[in-house]
């Protein structure tokens, strides 16, 4: 018995396994150290299996320097589209650990082994609950289906023309810091109000000795507000999601 491939079908298939792949190095939560290499290749491969259909009538490069850089640009892209996924849990967690300066938290900071960096305790409460709720809510299908959409505006072996990318990464960081301030703004609030009466307090009455209970309450004021704000973080991650499917149809938009 023997088995018969064509080459076209076959090299748009591993094209379209690169860029996949490269979107699951970068793009959070299957970029963590905690989801193995292995995992990421098949799952990769598996996805291609997906678009791969779509493409019959996608060129292909011949030569083998045609297909090197063929695969050099759908790893970029990859790459480029992972990069603004991370930006939507960056943002997140950059609102918790906002939370963390002004709560008193950030002298808390542990080192992460897996991120290999050093997060803030809710910084990292927030990302593991940004986790959380893109699977339970089945959000990550959004974002998969997203990416694999991408096929559709720019197949494999087209050419990318990368001039809107510089302003798409612009407006996704203009993004991630308008997010990040979003989330955390009404805590901050908070607990900027709470600092302040705690230091009209130790000047109206100083015999109350406000300084001795400033850090217990502000613990848990913090920890209150954290709570609630707990309610308001799934319309925050769907408002987020929505902009990334934009900023991925405009980073491979042609023309």
């Amino acid at each position: 018995m023997t088995l018969t491939l064509s080459g076209a079908p076959l090299v748009a298939y591993l094209l379209a396994s690169v860029r996949l792949a490269a979107w699951l190095v970068v793009a959070p939560p299957f970029s963590s150290r905690s989801v193995p290499m292995m995992a990421k290749s098949l799952l990769a491969l598996g996805l291609a299996m997906v678009v791969v259909p779509q493409m019959r009538g996608a060129t292909v490069p011949d030569g083998l320097a045609e297909l090197g850089a063929s695969a050099l640009q759908e790893a970029l892209v990859g790459a480029s589209l992972g990069f603004v996924t991370y930006l939507l849990f960056a943002a997140i967690e950059a609102a918790g650990s906002l939370v963390d300066v002004f709560g008193g938290f950030s002298l808390a900071a542990a080192f992460d082994p897996l991120s290999q960096n050093m997060n803030s305790v809710h910084g990292k409460l927030f990302s593991m609950l940004a986790t959380m709720l893109l699977f339970v809510s089945g959000a990550h299908l959004l974002v998969i289906g997203g990416v694999l959409r991408t096929f559709e505006a720019m197949p494999v072996g087209s050419a990318w023309h990368p001039a809107g990318v510089a302003d798409v990464l612009s407006t996704a960081f203009g993004m991630f810091f308008t997010a990040a301030v979003q989330i955390a703004l009404p805590l901050i609030g908070v607990l900027f109000l709470a600092d302040l009466g705690l230091a009209l307090l130790t000047r109206v009455a100083p015999q109350l000795n406000a300084i001795g209970i400033m850090f217990p309450a502000k613990i848990g004021l913090t920890l209150l507000v954290v709570g609630m704000s707990i309610a308001v973080l799934p319309d925050a991650m769907m408002r987020l999601l929505e902009d990334l499917s934009q900023a991925m149809r405009a980073m491979v938009a042609q023309g």
